[in-house]
């Protein structure tokens, strides 16, 4: 599958080299568009429909934010997808490939073609708020935290019996430190308040970590 890529600011997806933009065109029949403006530069684009799928890199949004929806009719050629990366942690070799409705498929399937020429695993999920592995694993994320809270056991112990209990290659508590428990606050505060379930709420930890990274960042008296 031909395809062409319009950089559109910052990728999460993709923030260094990759054969993703290796095995890209000039001009091809589909189009993806990565980087934190994509929403904004798909809008741009003219002339979708000539595509057998565009794709637009999403971070929390619904795709629907993008596209519009009507009636529940909603679907075309255009596709959103984000590759799973905790925090500052290197991507995973997971694409969620968000749909809608009435998705053509036709544009899937040369969605799946793209990326697993990449070297790259395509789970395909409907168009909802947030991304399915964070709407999965962070509440699961902030149990872990308030366990800590509670004196249940020591970080370390806690990892430990995780790590050889349910075969996890990496500790909750150690894997969130290393890629930045700030980064844990911005997504549960963001499901929180689209989904108002508790389970969602940034742990204590969490929101100390944001506070501690705005105070380090923010100018001198402000």
């Amino acid at each position: 599958m031909d395809y062409r890529i319009i950089r559109a600011g910052e990728s999460r997806s993709f923030p260094k080299d990759h054969p993703f933009f290796a095995n890209a065109a000039e001009t091809g029949e589909a189009v993806v568009i990565v980087g934190a403006d994509a929403g904004a530069k798909f809008r741009e684009l003219s002339e979708r429909e000539r595509y057998t799928a565009v794709l637009s890199e999403l971070d929390m949004e619904c795709l629907g934010v993008h596209t519009g929806e009507s009636h529940g009719t909603e679907g075309s050629s255009v596709l959103g997808f984000a590759r799973f990366r905790l925090g500052d942690g290197e991507p995973s070799n997971l694409v969620e490939l968000v749909r809608q409705p009435r998705t053509l498929d036709t544009a899937i399937g040369a969605a799946r073609k793209i990326f697993d020429g990449a070297g790259l695993q395509v789970a395909l999920c409907g168009d909802f708020v947030g991304r399915m592995v964070d709407r999965l694993v962070r509440p699961y994320y902030n149990a872990v935290l308030r366990r800590l809270d509670e004196g249940l056991a020591t970080a370390d112990d806690m990892d430990t019996t995780l790590r050889l209990g349910l075969g996890y290659p990496e500790g909750p508590v150690a894997l969130l430190e290393r890629t930045g428990l700030h980064h844990h606050f911005d997504v549960t505060q963001s499901l929180f308040e689209a989904l108002g379930e508790a389970a969602y709420a940034p742990a204590r930890r969490a929101r100390v970590a944001k506070e501690r990274q705005r105070r380090k960042t923010s100018p001198p008296g402000s």
